[in-house]
């Protein structure tokens, strides 16, 4: 367990997760999208795709060019991606909106021809993501992990099934961001409004 994360106050007054401070375009993710349950194949896919590209980078660089990204790989539609070839992926090197690095990109053509397979095998990527679903109580305190039980788990069957750039940090923050976990922080006036969505959330 480690030491409980701070509290930051927006010039609005209203407390939150500390890093939602960090840059300003972070506020609005942080209210309105980060840790809210997710339950459509495509978004969980570019979440998992994007994770892989903040692989060494921070995420403000993946978050300001995400909507480049959602435009080069055709909104991250899992089919189309597939499809893609040697041409896509030049093209795709070219495009200075997007991070061009050539093993992030052919992973993600992978992984969407990996993602086919597991949705023939398991109905829908959310029915296999949300199986790893966590409950808050049973870990450490909030954001003062970078990975669990359940990211390292998910992570091994990814692999195992030939995903690439899945480690477990990197599906860590993608359960946080996807709402598989309620990782806001305490006192974070956003984690009860989080906990009710989940609440009322339907899983696969």
């Amino acid at each position: 367990m480690g030491m409980p994360a701070a509290i930051s106050f927006a010039p609005d007054g209203l407390p939150r997760c500390p890093w939602s401070a960090g840059a300003p375009e972070f506020l609005n993710y942080h209210d309105t999208e980060w840790g809210f349950p997710v339950g459509t194949d495509q978004r969980l896919f570019e979440k998992l795709c994007l994770e892989s590209f903040q692989s060494g980078l921070s995420w403000r660089t993946i978050l300001a060019k995400r909507q480049n990204f959602r435009e080069a790989f055709h909104g991250f539609d899992i089919a189309q991606v597939a499809r893609f070839t040697d041409d896509n992926v030049s093209g795709l090197l070219q495009d200075a909106g997007i991070v061009r690095h050539r093993g992030k990109i052919e992973a993600v053509i992978n992984n969407a021809r990996r993602a086919e397979e597991l949705i023939e095998r398991e109905g829908s990527l959310a029915a296999f993501a949300w199986s790893y679903e966590t409950v808050a109580a049973e870990t450490a305190e909030p954001q003062t992990v970078s990975t669990s039980a359940e990211s390292v788990a998910m992570s091994k069957e990814l692999k195992k099934r030939g995903w690439r750039f899945v480690g477990p940090t990197t599906v860590f923050a993608f359960m946080q961001a996807m709402g598989l976990i309620n990782d806001h922080v305490h006192g974070c006036f956003i984690r009860s409004a989080v906990d009710q969505a989940r609440a009322e959330f339907s899983r696969s």
